[in-house]
């Protein structure tokens, strides 16, 4: 069974940075496709940034764009979330998620695993 724990959330303020971080066990997931959701109160769920096995492709929501890049390390089993310039609007509980995909995807029913969250608040 997979497990993904996320660290590196907390409260900063806006124009701030935070540093994600999501370690994967069970399992090694250099084949998988690894994502960053976020859940805000009384929204749904939305993609944030998505990354191939090899780093090659990646995507993001248009509101983080050239704000935000994700990476991952395979011989670590870690994917990572670099968030600049932060604004109040990316308050949220941030997910890992990793899926079993040939390609990036933004849909979060293609992810067959995913993290408990880490929670990120930005204050103004």
């Amino acid at each position: 069974q997979v497990q993904l724990v996320e660290s590196g959330g907390g409260l900063v303020q806006a124009g701030g940075s935070l540093r994600l971080s999501c370690a994967a066990s069970g399992r090694m997931l250099y084949n998988y496709v690894l994502g960053w959701f976020r859940q805000a109160p009384g929204k749904e769920r939305e993609i944030v940034a998505a990354i191939n096995w090899s780093g090659s492709d990646t995507v993001y929501a248009d509101s983080v764009k050239g704000r935000f890049t994700i990476s991952r390390d395979n011989t670590k089993n870690t994917v990572f979330l670099q968030m600049n310039d932060l604004k109040p609007d990316d308050t949220a509980t941030h997910y890992c998620a990793g899926g079993r995909l040939r390609a990036t995807s933004l849909l979060a029913p293609a992810y067959n695993y995913w993290g408990q969250g880490t929670q990120v608040t930005v204050s103004s």
